[in-house]
């Protein structure tokens, strides 16, 4: 076998993977991911964590197109935690952004030793020699071998030197761009055994932990005997917590799922809050308030002069604008499974990040790494949950308590509402204007985040290069934090799914007030860039491109038919931005009725995101995220009480229903020469705007604070 290894460098960019020697001829096996029989059965692996994003399809998909297989032949398997496939993780939109090059290579490095077993085996050239769909043909003499039937002597070549790889013309390819179904799509809809919380192991107990509902509460006392004697238990006890990520709680074991989640709710605990219990959305929103009156703790950015602008403006508009606290809301609560014996750990779990999940289990039970292999099972929704392991901390522990016995940790609704890792909330105070001729002359912001001690959550910042630093000639941008324990974490299109709501709103508002069409505003803005310490970037350090974003803020405007002439009570809204690689616009159509019952009555998406992988996937990746925006920004909210989240399941955390979704969702792609760019998350944070412009458009009301349906949208 033959075997060579990605020696990644971060997350975004991969080194040249480098070569070991064969050691086995059974089979041709010239990387981790690829493995041919001499039957000709082509095994190619799934190296990252699916969560529906499609890369389990969409990755195998390059390395098959370069190998030159039909697609229908191959067979997938999902990869383990395995340090020869690279970095493996699901976030960030860069699942194909990091895999495209890398795993061309790996399939052309294949290919390429395919046909230099075929040449020496007919003593031919090798430039005689061509793949072609599972086999390898030499026109001339007419002859052809199956790839099976050169694995022996393939197995015999050297790796070839990755730098030198000869990859396809795209013009060439056959299977990426095409509409390609899932790989799990059967499988799902047959119920097979694919998510965590589908794991099943000999012997297994089923497990709860439960949390101090204020954050980092600590036990004191509880009825931990009585609940030890309940019909199913086989043990309770308490753990103090800190390492890996472990929070301070109590575990119940028990004989089935049933027996743990009826003794949960007999557990009577007695808290240590740690004096964290005057903490409350309502406190937070007074010391907003409070702070954006002032000016801000730090200095972001300044350029120009703002003050001088504002005061020689033909129009200027001030808004303080609100996001809130947004729950994950996974339709798969969060779980692990896990056995302790003999000194190694085994796991089984529905992780974003399997190497951060080894690493918390390895500081949980104090022993190395290499003791412990982890599974990766397909997740029933992440959306960025998943990239904290606290769920295979709990498990670990509890397994390591009863070793020989697989454990299954389950959450339930209530406990994975209540204890996740939030999208921040922030307050914006904003000042912009307009000079004579319509054009934006000045833009200042205050933004009021969320963080700890004097540090503002990540997500909740603006950087210096963030839109529309750029496109302002005289802009100010500064911050100011309050102090929060609620635990904050990354969520679908992190940072970007507030941000566009607020500038791409008050963007639209400074159009009005301008007099001018939104696309013609919006259209004048980004082709006018002005001088900054750095390039403009979207999040992750990727290049803004003027003419991208301009291409998909027209062709989604033409395919919407903008700008219509619709009657009072019907309006369309346009949003528009870069984020994780993704240049995205979205059109909403909406109407609201005189009583205000809100209507989306269709979302029309134009993406640039590079060449499409596989459209099937690509189109439902943009139209999952817009669904997904429209639902966040609607009716969902976190709200904090004594230090304790308020909501508890779907019946207080509105996810939408069918029943509010639009009834056309379209999406039209761009597709130029530039690197592809992953397709998760771009695509939401435009929809939240474009849908709260069109309801300015409809009603006259301007959406400032998130949700939607704490407005009174009703209008005569």
């Amino acid at each position: 076998m033959l075997g060579c290894y990605l020696n990644w460098r971060g997350s975004a960019a991969a080194a040249e993977p480098e070569a070991s020697p064969a050691t086995a001829a059974s089979e041709f096996a010239p990387n981790a991911f690829i493995r041919i029989m001499p039957t000709g059965a082509v095994t190619i692996m799934a190296k990252n964590p699916e969560i529906g994003q499609g890369v389990k399809t969409s990755l195998p998909m390059i390395i098959a197109e370069e190998l030159e297989v039909p697609w229908e032949s191959v067979t997938i398997e999902q990869a383990g935690l395995d340090s020869a496939l690279g970095a493996q993780f699901a976030g960030g939109s860069s699942g194909v952004t990091s895999n495209y090059d890398p795993l061309r290579k790996m399939g052309a490095a294949a290919r390429m030793m395919l046909i230099t077993a075929a040449a020496q085996t007919w003593n031919v050239p090798e430039t005689e020699c061509v793949a072609q769909q599972g086999a390898i043909l030499h026109p001339p003499s007419n002859r052809r071998a199956g790839y099976g039937d050169l694995v022996a002597k393939a197995a015999s070549v050297p790796v070839p030197d990755l730098k030198t790889v000869t990859l396809k013309d795209p013009k060439d390819f056959k299977i990426l761009g095409r509409r390609i179904g899932g790989v799990d799509n059967r499988k799902i809809v047959t119920g097979q055994p694919l998510f965590g919380i589908d794991q099943v192991q000999p012997g297994m107990l089923y497990a709860v932990y439960e949390r101090c509902p204020v954050f980092d509460g600590k036990f004191k006392s509880g009825n931990l005997d009585d609940i030890k004697k309940l019909d199913g238990v086989k043990d309770v006890f308490a753990m103090e917590g800190g390492q890996g990520g472990l929070p301070p709680g109590v575990a119940i074991v028990a004989d089935s799922t049933w027996s743990a989640f009826k003794a949960r709710k007999a557990l009577s605990v007695v808290w240590d809050t740690g004096g964290k219990e005057g903490e409350s959305s309502s406190s937070m929103a007074q010391q907003a308030a409070d702070l954006g009156k002032g000016a801000p703790q730090k200095e972001v950015t300044s350029i120009g002069n703002a003050d001088a602008a504002f005061a020689s403006a033909s129009k200027t508009v001030e808004a303080a604008y609100h996001y809130p606290y947004l729950a994950h809301a996974t339709l798969e609560p969060q779980n692990c499974t896990a056995l302790f014996k003999d000194g190694a750990l085994e796991v089984w779990a529905p992780t974003q990040t399997p190497g951060s999940g080894q690493d918390a289990a390895s500081k949980v039970l104090g022993i190395p790494k290499e003791n412990i292999t982890l599974h990766m099972t397909r997740i029933g929704g992440g959306f960025g949950r998943r990239l904290r392991n606290d769920y295979v901390a709990e498990a670990a522990a509890i397994a390591q308590k009863m070793p020989g016995t697989p454990i299954k940790v389950m959450w339930t609704r209530e406990q994975d509402t209540q204890h996740d890792d939030y999208r921040t909330a922030a307050w914006h105070f904003l000042k912009g204007s307009v000079d004579a001729q319509g054009k934006l002359s000045a833009w200042t912001n205050h933004i009021v985040a969320l963080g700890h001690n004097t540090t503002t959550y990540g997500e909740a910042e603006v950087r210096a290069d963030e839109f529309p630093a750029a496109f302002a000639p005289n802009f100010h941008l500064g911050s100011s934090v309050i102090s929060s324990n609620v635990p904050m974490g990354a969520l679908r299109a992190p940072g970007a799914n507030g941000n566009a709501f607020i500038f791409i709103s008050f963007m639209d508002e400074l159009a009005h007030a301008a007099g001018r069409d939104p696309l013609e505003f919006g259209l004048d803005v980004v082709s006018t860039s002005h001088p900054l310490p750095v390039q403009p970037n979207g999040r992750h350090g990727r290049p803004w491109d003027t003419g991208r974003i301009m291409g998909v803020m027209k062709l989604a405007a033409e395919k919407a038919g903008w700008p219509k002439k619709l009657p009072r009570g019907q309006g369309q809204g346009l949003g528009y931005y870069f984020s994780y690689g993704g240049h995205i616009a979205v059109v909403a159509d909406v109407t609201v009725g005189r009583d205000g019952a809100l209507r989306v009555n269709k979302l029309t998406a134009a993406a640039d995101v590079g060449p499409i992988i596989n459209m099937s996937g690509a189109e439902n990746q943009v139209q999952g995220a817009m669904i997904d925006g429209l639902s966040a920004a609607w009716k969902q909210q976190i709200t904090i009480d004594k230090g304790r989240v308020q909501q508890s399941n779907f019946h207080d955390y509105n996810l939408l229903r069918i029943t509010d979704a639009p009834e056309v969702v379209e999406v039209h792609f761009i597709q130029g020469k530039n690197h592809p760019s992953g397709l998760g998350e771009p695509a939401l944070p435009p929809t939240i705007p474009a849908i709260c412009n069109a309801i300015f458009a409809a009603t006259g009301k301007r959406i400032r604070s998130l949700p939607i349906s704490q407005t009174d949208l009703s209008w005569t």
